[in-house]
């Protein structure tokens, strides 16, 4: 007769001696303290990390009270581990001498981690338009490929959604921007990195901005020697030019210092209140029509109680 005993299995000791308890508190996500030489920054990490007044508060504070709210971190096939959020906590940690910041381990795949990542940035009061640009691009692109990739990729991507809804529509709900305006940092990306640096210095507005975007990267260093040379700017009609000149091959170093040593009209009074501006005294479910609705709303109301008093 032939033995049987090869397909019996044993239990080990400690799955005898272990609950199905304390099996399931084994797999719950728990706060670890992880040395700081372990934490790696988020690779392609769009938000700066700036050593200004805010760090230094920051750093204070977390020397009197610690780390209040843990970092976000996942596994690095290399070993340590991949901050998600969390990077500006750990350089406050680093100016405060700690050498080890709490921590939540969560095994996330890459767009996962990307979505956390640009969601926990996204709530500071103060980001860059640099920041905003690859955010809502590396976001954008994960939801994307969470959603499952058309035949043709284009910003028309259907999100894997009940509602049925494009990836960008739901981004812009969730951001509170349109759809356009999303679209429009996006296209920020595009700038070469001493002309974004302009943009974030507030040297270049955003519209002329995203006018310059569609000139060649070539076409775009000539035009900082340009704005060099006659020491201006491009308002939005030269830089709305300067695109068509680039489209009609016809963006030359000779035509852009011209159309830059113009003089440039006085432009009409005019007040823009971005999202960014006016969002924060409106719940977060708002969509922008709706904060817009409300504005007019609110200023229809005072322009009558105006008139009324005047007419006393």
């Amino acid at each position: 007769m032939k033995s049987s005993a090869k397909k019996i299995s044993l239990t080990s000791v400690d799955d005898l001696f272990s609950t199905e308890e304390s099996r399931v508190d084994e797999q719950r996500e728990k706060i670890v303290e992880i040395p700081l030489s372990e934490l790696h920054p988020f690779k392609d990490h769009p938000f700066k990390v700036i050593d200004n007044e805010a760090m230094f508060d920051t750093a204070e504070s977390i020397k009197q009270y610690g780390v209040l709210v843990p970092a976000i971190a996942r596994p690095r096939e290399d070993g340590g581990y991949e901050l998600v959020s969390g990077h500006r906590r750990k350089r406050a940690c680093e100016l405060a001498s700690l050498e080890t910041m709490p921590v939540i381990i969560r095994n996330l795949d890459d767009d996962a981690a990307t979505i956390i990542m640009v969601d926990s940035n996204l709530q500071r009061e103060n980001i860059l338009p640099s920041e905003r640009a690859f955010a809502y691009k590396l976001k954008l692109s994960a939801m994307k490929r969470q959603a499952g990739r058309p035949a043709k990729e284009n910003g028309s991507q259907v999100g894997n959604n009940l509602s049925g809804k494009k990836s960008s529509e739901l981004l812009a709900e969730q951001t509170g921007e349109s759809k356009n305006q999303i679209f429009r940092y996006i296209r920020l990306t595009e700038l070469v990195p001493e002309l974004l640096s302009m943009v974030d210095e507030k040297k270049i507005a955003f519209n002329p901005a995203v006018e310059l975007s569609y000139l060649k990267s070539d076409e775009q260093l000539l035009l900082i020697d340009a704005m060099d040379t006659e020491q201006s700017t491009p308002s939005l009609s030269q830089a709305q030019r300067l695109k068509k000149f680039s489209a009609e091959g016809n963006c030359t170093l000779e035509a852009m210092c011209a159309i830059m040593s113009e003089e440039k009209k006085g432009e009409p009074d005019k007040v823009t209140l971005t999202g960014d501006k006016i969002k924060k005294y409106f719940p977060k479910n708002y969509t922008p029509q709706q904060m817009e609705a409300t504005i007019i709303k609110l200023l229809e109301g005072w322009h009558k109680k105006r008139t009324q008093d005047q007419e006393r």
